[in-house]
């Protein structure tokens, strides 16, 4: 399927469809690059106790074809923690629903933490410093106290190391790591794979990972202390001839729905046990120690979680979807694809054999009924060829 321009269904108004109201910053981290790009009408979300840029009063749609064609910078607000000490590897085991002492030295791999009922604490990226130091980027919740919670007898330090990272993805974000640092062998910077590297003097934690399904990196501060003015400008200096721009989350959430990228808190939560949300090959059961196996061992491993395509109208979260007259599911997010040019979303089924389901319909915001259809997510490049930089 190729790129598409031309849109049949009229798109939402991005602009106007975010409920905001007037919040004190106490107790809420700005992030370090927020005077480059704040201005009036922005409108802030809270993640992880952080501010980040849901809006920024530009065109969602016209920022989501640059992802696709180009490239963006986004800035973004999920979490590093560190993790370290000689019991590191024994205790992420036990967090973890996936093994890790096979996980190489700068490699990055996705990691699932359960709770003992076998429900979604957290998802996010590890990746691995070195024999017995870890980082792990975590999405939205109080992850440290969970890791806290759990420390015991081992020998593991935890630490907030003050990181926080910037998105810069499209088809030309690679180019764009080139111009800043000429000499990377990107043979050795693959997906999923981690490096450190040196700009000015300064380090900075690298990584081909990103929420957009597109081909991209990730960069790290290392705390308070980084001149952040010179790292925007050196970013922003290299993508210019390659027409860089800043954007607010929006556009990217629509990319990330499109890629099948699950939001922890939106779309998942303690409610859900990884397999009925599609992510059951991230739990390996031969593992015994990590907490949840054994509430997982006799979980319903039939996935719940699946994709909805509506031509007629837009499946934003909290929505019924109905076959005949039977409630069978409800919305978890969606948006307008530029790419499909109608509605797309994701719907947790309350039925498991969603598959002979043959008279959907979705309840639209005005009350109508539209028919949709439903599909096994992503919704396309479900062998992530796009982010790997396979095509």
């Amino acid at each position: 399927m190729s790129l598409k321009g031309a849109e049949t269904l009229e798109p939402p108004n991005y602009r106007n469809s975010h409920p905001s109201r007037t919040i004190s910053e106490k107790r809420f981290e700005k992030s370090p690059f927020e005077a480059f790009y704040n201005k009036r009408d922005i409108v802030f979300g809270i993640y992880n106790n952080r501010f980040y840029p849901l809006s920024i009063n530009d065109d969602p749609i016209e920022a989501y074809w640059r992802l696709r064609k180009s490239v963006m910078l986004y800035d973004v607000p999920e979490k590093p923690l560190e993790i370290s000490g000689v019991d590191s590897v024994s205790f992420l085991e036990k967090i973890f629903t996936r093994r890790l002492s096979d996980l190489k030295t700068m490699r990055a791999r996705y990691m699932l933490a359960c709770s003992h009922d076998g429900g979604l604490v957290m998802d996010g990226v590890l990746i691995r410093f070195s024999k017995h130091k870890f980082w792990y980027i975590h999405a939205n919740g109080n992850f440290e106290s969970w890791l806290l919670a759990h420390k015991n007898n081992f020998d593991v330090s935890i630490r907030d190391p003050k990181s926080w990272a910037l998105q810069i993805q499209g088809p030309k974000a690679l180019l764009l790591l080139k111009k800043m640092v000429p000499g990377l062998r990107f043979e050795n910077f693959k997906y999923f794979y981690a490096k450190k590297i040196r700009l000015d003097g300064t380090k900075y934690l690298i990584s081909r990972t990103g929420w957009t399904g597109e081909k991209g990196f990730e960069i790290y501060t290392n705390g308070r202390t980084d001149q952040h003015e010179k790292l925007w400008q050196q970013i922003m200096s290299a993508g210019k001839e390659l027409d860089i721009k800043f954007g607010g989350l929006d556009s990217m959430g629509i990319r990330r729905i499109e890629a099948g990228i699950l939001d922890y808190g939106t779309d998942i939560d303690l409610r859900h046990n990884p397999f009925e949300v599609g992510l059951g090959r991230f739990v390996d059961l031969n593992n015994p120690q990590f907490i949840g196996n054994e509430a997982l061992q006799r979980a319903n491993k039939s996935c719940r979680l699946v994709g909805i395509r509506c031509p007629d109208s837009i499946p934003f979260s909290g929505l019924s979807v109905v076959n005949g007259k039977k409630l069978v599911g409800e919305t978890t997010t969606g948006a307008y694809s530029p790419y499909f040019e109608e509605g797309i979303g994701f719907v947790m089924l309350r039925v498991r054999n969603w598959r002979d389901l043959n008279q959907l319909c979705l309840f639209g915001q005005d009350g109508k009924r539209y028919k949709c259809t439903l599909t096994s997510l992503p919704f396309y490049d479900r062998e992530k060829k796009i982010p790997r930089g396979l095509q």
